[in-house]
């Protein structure tokens, strides 16, 4: 099949210490797989928006409502690629990543969303350890449900999220990685890999603890599949 257009969108706030090296890490690894660029300032206090504009060819747009989803639907909104990419200013794309993104879509037409886990940088090796086993653990629920996504680090058809409505921009922020996966999967298939991977801060660990960031995102994805809403109505915005 012809080679789909990547739209690459990074949602951002206050993200001026990290932007950049995601930029960078995307811009330099993509082989020119990406179609477009697009940073979604979501009323940034600091140079978030002056730090995106130094690099050539990538696309600004605010969005005034804050939120996570809302900034992804803002993306979705100026997007004109066939793929929507999705990943957070605190993430370093790796090499192969966007390659993996146009030959999976390419080669499936019945392929909604792929995605796969996070790999944290700067957490300790204990943490490290223990986020894998979260993976492996969550295997089968994903195995069984049919569906699983990581928010930070997944690929959705265009095409789908126009029959989607686009994002449920009632939930904040926990949660809605799960509602993305499940709601695509009623249109096509939403594949979860292990080896598809983003290195992305732990900064969410250091400031929250490792403890209580883990069974937060666990009653969060374990309500959404079981009740389809998540069971957190706010989150720390930690930077």
């Amino acid at each position: 099949m012809d080679k789909p257009r990547i739209s690459l969108i990074i949602p951002a706030y206050n993200e001026e210490k990290y932007l950049g090296d995601c930029l960078r890490s995307a811009i330099n690894n993509s082989n020119g797989n990406f179609f477009e660029i697009i940073v979604i300032d979501n009323n940034s206090k600091d140079r978030t928006k002056q730090v995106a504009e130094t690099f050539p060819g990538v696309k600004v747009v605010l969005e005034t409502k804050q939120g996570l989803t809302s900034a992804r639907q803002g993306g979705y909104r100026v997007a004109t690629g066939d793929i929507l990419a999705y990943v957070d200013a605190d993430s370093h794309a790796p090499a192969g990543w966007a390659e993996r993104i146009a030959r999976e879509f390419a080669n499936d037409p019945k392929l909604a969303v792929l995605s796969g886990p996070y790999y944290y940088y700067n957490i300790l090796w204990w943490q490290k350890i223990l986020v894998k086993l979260w993976y492996f653990a969550a295997l089968p629920v994903y195995w069984s449900t049919g569906y699983m996504a990581t928010g930070g680090n997944f690929a959705i058809r265009k095409s789908v999220l126009d029959k989607m409505g686009g994002f449920d921009e009632n939930i904040e922020f926990y949660g809605e990685d799960t509602d993305i996966a499940r709601r695509a999967h009623k249109f096509g298939k939403v594949k979860f890999s292990l080896s598809f991977v983003m290195p992305t801060s732990g900064r969410r660990f250091s400031g929250q603890g490792y403890f209580k960031t883990a069974y937060t995102y666990f009653i969060n994805f374990t309500s959404e599949v079981l009740f389809k809403k998540p069971v957190s109505k706010e989150h720390t915005d930690i930077r």
